[in-house]
Parts: structure tokens; sequence; C-alpha cells
């Protein structure tokens, strides 16, 4: 698995073909105006769990006609036919985090490149669906490789950025090598709105999903 992330690598459980419904039923019974959703990545599965995608997005649709929906999806591989079949079911919000720069990616993303996931959210920016990303700080990245990944985002019609303290799970995972002062990160926002992002959530605690229905609060 890759060096920040808690969660295991091992050999996933069969789709559950009840999960769409059973997602969709929890937010109607949480009442919730706006709903992130995210998954594990899937490379055993033939479709990378697009299908999947595309009947929980559907099934919260039809449950949850007022409910705005943000998904939070893997990169499929760069595979622009599953993107678009996921964008085809119209989430509001569709975000794929790239995690940190790019000289850092290998190291930090070992399963992941970062021109497929620059690409990824091309396509979903192509497809007229929000495109959203998110970054950690803190991982041994300069202002200058921030401020450059910032410009390949806004290259590829990525306007949502999420920037916050990566936090180091366990001993076993990348060690934290700044805790990054809180003036920093309103620095990093001031810097990304110039430069032409319209949503910037920035701070020591923001994770991606962090104050997510700011783009449908009235």
């Amino acid at each position: 698995s890759c060096k920040f992330c808690n969660t295991r690598t091992g050999r996933p459980l069969a789709l559950d073909p009840a999960e769409p419904e059973n997602v969709a039923q929890s937010v109607k019974l949480m009442k919730l105006r706006h709903v992130v959703i995210t998954s594990v990545d899937r490379d055993d599965l033939p479709d990378l769990g697009a299908e999947h995608w595309i009947k929980t997005v559907e099934a919260i649709r039809r449950e949850n006609p007022g409910t705005t929906i943000e998904i939070l999806v893997p990169d499929f591989q760069g595979r622009e036919e599953l993107i678009d079949s996921v964008c085809a079911a119209r989430p509001d919000v569709m975000g794929h985090n790239m995690e940190t720069v790019r000289r850092l990616t290998p190291q930090i993303r070992s399963a992941a490149k970062y021109d497929v996931s620059l690409k990824t959210l091309a396509r979903i920016a192509e497809n007229g669906v929000l495109s959203k990303s998110g970054i950690m700080v803190g991982l041994g990245e300069t202002h200058e490789e921030i401020y450059e990944l910032m410009d390949d985002l806004l290259a590829v019609g990525c306007r949502s950025l999420t920037i916050g303290q990566y936090l180091q799970p366990s001993r076993k995972h990348y060690p934290v090598r700044e805790y990054v002062h809180p003036d920093t990160f309103d620095e990093f926002r001031k810097t990304a709105l110039e430069k032409g992002f319209t949503t910037v959530i920035s701070g020591p605690l923001v994770r991606s999903s962090y104050h997510a229905d700011i783009y449908f609060r009235p």
C-alpha cells in the first residue's frame, strides 16, 4: 500500500450487490444534504469498480433527489472509458487526490503515477463534472513544488483544492518531515486563489471531505 495510508493491502471480498442501495438508504436515514463517498481501489476487478460506483451514485440520486453527491475515486488506471462511464452517472463533484508533488510521488504513492492522476482529473473536467483534488504537506516538498502542482491541476481544469497536514499513521509509515505552520497554510490558500482556483480549503486538519458542501451552501 502507499506509504502514507493506513489501509492494509490484501485480497478484498467480492462486491456486495446490496451495497449501493444500502448506502442510499443510509444517506436517507441521516437526512444528508451533501454526501461524500469514497472507496478502496479495486484493481482486482475487470472494470476497477466503475460499475459499482455508477450503481451507488444512481441509487443515492434515486432515493435522495435533493442531496448533492461527491465521490472520491481512484485513478481507474487512466482508462478513459471507465472515467467517462462514472461521470455519466452525474455526481455533483468527482474528486481524485494527487496527495503529493511530482518528485515525491514514487516514494509516497508507490502504486500510482503523477501523470495518470492528472489525466484522470482532466477527463473528469472534460465530461463537465466539477473536479476536485487534495494534497498533503509536510512530506518534504518545497513551496515551489506545491505551486507547480497547483499549475498542473489548473492546466487540466481542476479548480477545487484541499491542502492538509500529513500525519504519520504508525512508525512503519513515511515520517513527517515538517509540521507546517497555520500561517503557511493561509499563504498556500491565498496563492492558489490568485492562480485561479475557485475553492481552496487549506489548514493543518483539513482532509478532502472537510467542509465539502462549501460549493452548495446558500
